[in-house]
């Protein structure tokens, strides 16, 4: 059916209709951030459990992946750290497991559909290793696997997915869900989450005479 064009806040449902007119779309995505602002905290936790990882004595890594969209996600996600955010800092070792296109065809040439990330884990992630995962639906057997292969690696399985509860939420350690029915409005919430997690890593890592470690020294940032 053809929704008009509304300025009410009210959010139209995937039930009712198969697209959103531009203000439906605004007003859907003024709703799920309300469930993003109340899980604000959870990504400043997050933030720091990175920060912990990858600037201890073991350099650990950040893995993340996702499909689609979420893919590219994943791979903006990775390239904040190993650019940077906003401050200048040193740059720490992230791996987007979407983007290595060889690894990608040869597991999917080889292997089950759902072993493209879980193989690919288990090759980069060493104990105590962060893996992001991005579903929208939090459905996606690929990374439902991928998050079940992390953790039996010691792995640490963080999820950004659409309404709880959903596999890949309970497959993790710790999720983030935005209530949304909307594909498109879940993924522009996962962007604002992705930006918040980067500011609180940089403000974790940029703190006070923190210690960086790197391969050969402590590095005392100012």
């Amino acid at each position: 059916m053809t929704v008009t064009p509304s300025r009410s806040s009210e959010v139209v449902s995937p039930d009712t209709c198969t697209h959103l007119t531009g203000h439906d779309h605004v007003a859907s995505l003024t709703a799920a951030l309300g469930s993003l602002t109340a899980q604000v905290e959870v990504l400043d936790r997050w933030g720091r459990l990175l920060a912990d990882v990858l600037t201890g004595e073991g350099r650990g890594r950040l893995l993340a992946a996702g499909n689609g969209g979420s893919a590219a996600q994943a791979q903006h996600l990775t390239a904040e750290l190993v650019g940077r955010y906003r401050a200048d800092r040193p740059p720490f070792s992230a791996i987007c497991l979407t983007a290595e296109t060889s690894s990608l065809t040869a597991i999917a040439n080889d292997y089950a559909a759902d072993e493209l990330f879980a193989r690919q884990v288990e090759a980069h992630g060493r104990p105590g290793d962060v893996l992001v995962l991005l579903s929208t639906s939090g459905r996606s057997p690929n990374a439902v696997a991928a998050a079940r292969r992390a953790r039996d690696c010691g792995v640490t399985v963080l999820a950004m997915t659409g309404p709880g509860p959903n596999p890949l939420a309970a497959a993790a350690d710790d999720a983030v869900c935005i209530d949304s029915e909307w594909t498109a409005t879940v993924q522009e919430c996962h962007l604002v989450a992705l930006h918040l997690l980067c500011a609180a890593f940089d403000a974790a890592v940029l703190a006070e005479s923190p210690r960086v470690f790197t391969t050969n020294h402590v590095e005392v940032v100012q």
